[in-house]
């Protein structure tokens, strides 16, 4: 006759027993059976990042030409509050293309769990002003900033590039502490961009690097955080402005500008 050890073997086990012990075992979750290692969803990979975006241009800022040409301190000038921005030859609108491309972006990033700071949406009559797009990514404290454009140079110049701030402080401008993790962010941008959309870096400015350095910009001299413009291409040019045109397309630039800022913040 064989032994069984000293807890008894199953078939030795009074059946009311076995039943009970099995009940129970079936009534503990999966992830917190005894020995087992409880299981998680794993993180979002931009949770707890916070982005500013900030759509070029306004579109009512063409019925406020007066209130946009006051000029207000960027650190190393004075400058008009806002401008108009550009359009197709068929009329459609660097402000229209911008809020666009800018609500496809914040979602994108949201997705992963970002936290986005759209500087305006279309809300106010016209603006805000250059001066108080900067302060609003400096007060979400982004870890990126983003200014969405697209260019109205002549006809032939095509292609997109990013604009970087330079090296300016004083005057209430000091960008000595973002010029480096900007031009980085700018980098990112200019491969994940090119990538995304099939676009080739401009042609006419950048020196074929897609990146363009100016210290003439508000928005930029008077950020504190990382921050870059991107041009996303010429409205003026026939062969640009019919991607800028096409829903598709903004769709893929914001994929490329969602991926080059996500290449940035893991970096």
């Amino acid at each position: 006759m064989a032994l069984t050890g000293c807890g008894g073997s199953a078939a030795s086990e009074p059946r009311a027993t076995r039943a009970a012990d099995a009940k129970a075992t079936a009534s503990v979750p999966p992830s917190t059976t005894p020995g087992s290692t409880p299981t998680s969803s794993p993180a979002l990979p931009l949770a707890g990042r916070t982005i500013a975006i900030d759509p070029g241009h306004n579109p009512g800022n063409f019925r406020h030409s007066s209130e946009i040409n006051q000029k207000v301190d960027i650190g190393t000038t004075r400058k008009e509050c806002d401008t108009t921005g550009t359009s197709t030859n068929a009329g459609y609108t660097e402000a229209a293309f911008t809020l666009d491309v800018s609500h496809r972006l914040r979602d994108l990033l949201k997705k992963q769990g970002a936290k986005v700071v759209l500087v305006h949406d279309g809300e106010r009559p016209y603006g805000p002003c250059i001066d108080e797009r900067a302060k609003a990514g400096n007060a979400a404290k982004a870890d990126a900033a983003i200014s969405v454009h697209a260019d109205g140079s002549a006809s032939g110049n095509r292609g997109f590039h990013v604009i970087l701030p330079a090296r300016v402080s004083g005057g209430g401008a000091d960008t000595t502490k973002i010029v480096g993790p900007s031009r980085t962010l700018g980098e990112k941008l200019v491969t994940a961009f090119a990538r995304a959309t099939g676009s080739e870096p401009a042609n006419y400015i950048g020196s074929g690097t897609g990146l363009d350095v100016r210290d003439d910009l508000g928005g930029l001299n008077l950020s504190t955080v990382p921050k870059v413009f991107l041009e996303c291409g010429n409205m003026r040019d026939p062969k640009d402005s019919a991607r800028l045109t096409d829903a598709a397309w903004r769709q893929k630039a914001a994929q490329g500008i969602a991926d080059g800022i996500g290449a940035y913040l893991k970096g």
